[in-house]
């Protein structure tokens, strides 16, 4: 296998090396051909590295219809990278419906993002509850049952199952901010049964701190550490459920309290049972007792 990759990537090399430098920027970045306002924004993105100009020409692109659907899309990413979440937020809203039915699926997706960036924690939570009905309804995915994303360059294969997954999980994070640890856990449980992952699982162990539930939120970072969950091998979750595990030792009483709570009920019961040994308890007042006692009595008369 390693083999066939080393083979793969030496032929694109060779291939790239017989190319103009036009072609490697369209070969590698996977942008079309041509000098329209969406080709010249790309490259002012990935080229030149100037994100200003590139929304400059993302607009311009939109306006001239040309490849309106990834514009509005890579626009309003750069637009978040550059801290202008807002404004890619009233981009989408505004322009979204020049764009394809097939797009709306991803713009949906970099709304979602834009929304926890700005902190709209309402509007994202109605925004994952519409796209959990379109799942429910058979409606998402254009009715297929699996689609092809891409991610760092690279395409791959979601299943609704997944999707359904990763959608909880966000509206699970969602109420968590909102505090509603309630919810988030109801979520979070129904995410990992239909497709577990430890990062879901560090999320459901917080929810779980955070309702003073110490000893679930230990069972379930436990099955992270012992590499029970698919994922539990990636060093930044390990990470985050040690932390986690910090955390739950500086809540959680230390055990050494308890072992001198049982350690004093036995020595408790060691006396006692001496005591009885000892025969019928007697008075053990002394004389002075006794007198101030009779005195009392005379008093009394």
């Amino acid at each position: 296998m390693e083999e066939e990759r080393g083979s793969y990537k030496n032929k694109k090399s060779l291939f790239l090396l017989g190319k103009k430098k036009e072609d490697v920027y369209h070969v590698l970045y996977k942008v079309p051909y041509g000098d329209g306002p969406y080709v010249r924004a790309k490259h002012a993105q990935l080229v030149e590295k100037d994100p200003e100009a590139a929304i400059v020409l993302f607009w311009k692109a939109i306006n001239a219809r040309d490849k309106v659907d990834s514009a509005l899309k890579d626009m309003a990413v750069v637009m978040k990278q550059l801290d202008r979440s807002e404004e890619a937020i009233e981009a989408i809203s505004s322009f979204r419906g020049l764009c394809s039915k097939q797009s709306q699926e991803s713009l949906d997706n970099v709304l979602i993002d834009l929304y926890k960036k700005s902190g709209k924690i309402d509007e994202q939570i109605d925004l994952l509850k519409r796209k959990l009905k379109l799942i429910y309804k058979g409606e998402a995915f254009n009715g297929k049952l699996t689609k092809t994303a891409r991610s760092h360059g690279k395409k791959f294969q979601v299943s609704i199952k997944q999707e359904t997954s990763r959608l909880l999980g966000n509206l699970g994070w969602a109420y968590m901010q909102k505090m509603n640890y309630v919810m988030a856990e109801a979520v979070y449980r129904k995410a990992q049964m239909i497709d577990p992952d430890c990062n879901k699982a560090c999320n459901l162990g917080l929810c779980l701190i955070r309702q003073a539930r110490y000893e679930e939120a230990q069972l379930i970072i436990d099955e992270i550490l012992k590499g029970e969950l698919p994922g539990s091998d990636d060093i930044k979750t390990r990470k985050r459920a040690e932390d986690l595990v910090i955390e739950l030792k500086s809540l959680i009483p230390p055990s050494h309290t308890l072992d001198l709570l049982v350690l004093d009920d036995e020595f408790i019961k060691g006396i006692e049972q001496l005591m009885n040994e000892w025969g019928p308890l007697r008075s053990k007042r002394l004389p002075i007792f006794e007198e101030i006692s009779s005195c009392r009595d005379q008093l009394a008369c």
